[in-house]
């Protein structure tokens, strides 16, 4: 409950932070790196070093003087810290080209999150697999959540479909859902969510870009 309550309190900011470190410090780790200063991970990432201090001082660790961190103890804590370093069970809805993308890409990564199984209505899908997950018929997908104790959802359903899925999620038990659709989803309060949706990431990007031809 403690953590939870910390969790909550750390900047959204700094939680999307850590895994870039990670990613960084995993790498460097393969380079025969053995410690790592605050500022090469700043310069590395073209980032402040006073930030970087902060967002791993929310992990627990503390640098040392001239030597900074032990890149194994850091990773350590930075997995643990966001829960990388335990499998959290999802099933994804949707196995169409998006969620054939992530259940492709997941294999070998260790996000923490793994897709046990997809599922959808269309016959074409049922019954294929993508890298080591099956895709399912959705009429399986409420009793498949109870046998294997499933809270995670991965939403990558056509958008006029979303809340639809979304409320059958929840009525089967799952309690936090990734929208990757662009749909705008009405849910209860105690059901967590993410919306990551492409074509506000690809708004911002051109909006950003036509900023960036103008100063030029």
């Amino acid at each position: 409950m403690q953590k939870e309550k910390e969790m909550k309190q750390v900047p959204e900011p700094t939680i999307k932070r850590l895994p870039v470190y990670l990613h960084y410090l995993i790498k460097a780790r393969e380079e025969g790196a053995m410690n790592i200063s605050a500022p090469a991970i700043a310069k590395e990432l073209n980032l402040d070093p006073t930030q970087v201090v902060k967002d791993l001082a929310y992990t627990g660790i503390k640098g040392r003087p001239k030597i900074g961190y032990n890149i194994y103890e850091l990773i350590h804590f930075v997995e643990e810290y966001l829960g990388f370093n335990k499998v959290n069970k999802a099933f994804l809805v949707g196995a169409g080209n998006l969620g054939s993308a992530l259940m492709a890409y997941q294999a070998g990564q260790t996000l923490g999150l793994k897709i046990l199984a997809a599922f959808d209505i269309s016959e074409s899908k049922i019954g294929t697999k993508t890298g080591q997950v099956n895709v399912l018929h959705m009429k399986n997908f409420s009793e498949m959540v109870k046998r294997l104790d499933v809270t995670i959802g991965i939403l990558t359903t056509p958008g006029d479909v979303a809340q639809k899925v979304a409320d059958e999620m929840i009525s089967a038990g799952i309690k936090a859902i990734w929208n990757l659709t662009p749909a705008y989803l009405k849910l209860p309060e105690n059901v967590v969510v993410q919306n990551t949706s492409m074509y506000s990431n690809v708004a911002v990007l051109l909006k950003r870009l036509e900023h960036s031809e103008k100063i030029i």
